[in-house]
């Protein structure tokens, strides 16, 4: 199997495996126990929480553990909604705001608030052939805000084009009118340097099986100390308080309560840790698999090779955009014939979390493609463990199935 998936989840590094199986075997015990079995793996989750915390510098005590992304997302989106409405110039619900190629987390959410009396704005992006493709323009963004906006929530990485929006930018514009502002960066923890102070964040969410860690684990990133320059509007504290999802017990400084999930988690920190020793360049990831540098090295030949194909062309902008992720249209060749005829080589025609769908991908609509031609893409996503034979196996076999696909209509 040529695995290129990579955005869908990843494989579990195996040093990330060691350090979970003394928590899946021997040391099974409850971080919340206060016996020495206990406290040892309570003592494991906080060398996690550390390791984490590097990675996204920030303090320990800003970060909940949760089952991964959506639930954080979930956790983050109505948690403001419910602590913070009311509190607007309007006396209102609150208005937020997001946009229309975010996530099916995020989108999802919003429409469920929309029930609850929440005003949601969707900004759409600049079109697919335009030199802002996929970008979000930050004069929409001004416009849309509201004396009642509460939150703004843009994604950091698209997950299926890679596009990477100008989050700084985007916080400075929301602090400056007094909404918080959250970011799903579920595709770029692990792969790109985070600083949330200097890129102005309250809230941050991720999934540890994006970067090499096990599933079913994530976390949330709340603000918990003044950021300067935030701008925030009166009312608002410099401490982000959310309404908690999940009560029963008060785990996670009373956002997440239940049993914590110790080999998850444990998992989750070891890979943050050989993440940021990665980006670092350190010695002790440094190999022929390892390194964003090999992986972009890669994924460009790739990109490279598949547009010699006639009629293809890249979905997304590539000057800012997730070195591992491409996204490209075939012309004439649906989406899901050619992944039918690629045998033994993963790849897919959009996000993980809606692949039971089949409808268009509402990315590719948002960026102004017609649903003919978002039915003839496929995205590529690379990870530490591809190589330059996978390239050359996969470019070969695409050529091949494109070749009778387009023979078949003529």
């Amino acid at each position: 199997m040529i695995y290129l998936d990579n955005n869908a989840t990843t494989r579990l590094d195996p040093r990330a495996l060691d350090a979970m199986m003394p928590f899946l075997t021997d040391n099974f015990a409850n971080a919340a126990s206060t016996h020495p079995f206990g406290v040892g793996a309570s003592e494991a989750v906080k060398q996690a929480r550390q390791q984490l915390a590097e990675l996204l510098v920030c303090e320990t005590h800003e970060l909940v553990f949760t089952s991964g992304a959506t639930e954080a997302i979930n956790l983050a989106i109505k948690g403001v909604a419910e602590t913070y409405r009311n509190q607007g110039a309007s006396r209102g619900p609150g208005h937020i705001i997001t946009v229309q190629t975010e996530h099916k987390a995020v989108l999802d959410v919003c429409a469920y608030l929309e029930k609850r009396g929440h005003d949601v704005t969707y900004l759409p992006v600049q079109p697919a052939r335009s030199a802002g493709a996929g970008l979000l323009d930050l004069s929409v963004l001004k416009d849309a805000l509201r004396p009642d906006t509460i939150l703004v929530s843009v994604m950091l990485v698209n997950n299926e084009t890679g596009v990477i929006q100008p989050i700084e930018e985007i916080a400075r514009i929301a602090h400056e009118a007094g909404a918080l502002f959250m970011t799903d960066a579920t595709q770029a923890v692990g792969k790109l340097p985070i600083n949330v102070d200097t890129s102005l964040i309250d809230l941050l969410a991720f999934s540890g099986h994006k970067f090499y860690g096990p599933k079913g684990v994530g976390g949330l990133f709340v603000r918990q100390r003044r950021l300067q320059g935030g701008g925030y509007r009166a009312g608002l504290p410099s401490k982000v308080k959310l309404e908690a999802l999940l009560h029963g017990g008060g785990h996670e400084r009373g956002l997440r309560s239940g049993t914590l999930n110790v080999p998850g988690i444990v998992g989750m920190g070891k890979a943050a840790e050989l993440a940021r020793l990665e980006m670092a360049g350190a010695k002790e990831t440094q190999s022929k698999r390892a390194g964003a540098y090999e992986t972009q090295r890669i994924a460009s030949l790739l990109e490279t090779a598949l547009l010699t194909i006639p009629g293809t062309r890249v979905n997304g902008n590539r000057e800012h955009r997730l070195y591992n992720t491409t996204n490209i249209y075939f012309e004439n060749c649906d989406s899901d014939a050619l992944i039918m005829g690629l045998e033994g080589i993963a790849v897919s025609n959009g996000s993980a979390c809606t692949a039971a769908s089949i409808d268009p991908s509402h990315v590719l609509l948002a960026m102004g493609l017609s649903e003919t031609e978002a039915f003839c893409c496929l995205r590529f996503s690379l990870g530490r463990f591809n190589t330059e034979a996978d390239v050359v196996a996969t470019v070969a076999a695409i050529k091949g199935v494109v070749e009778e696909l387009r023979a078949l209509v003529g």
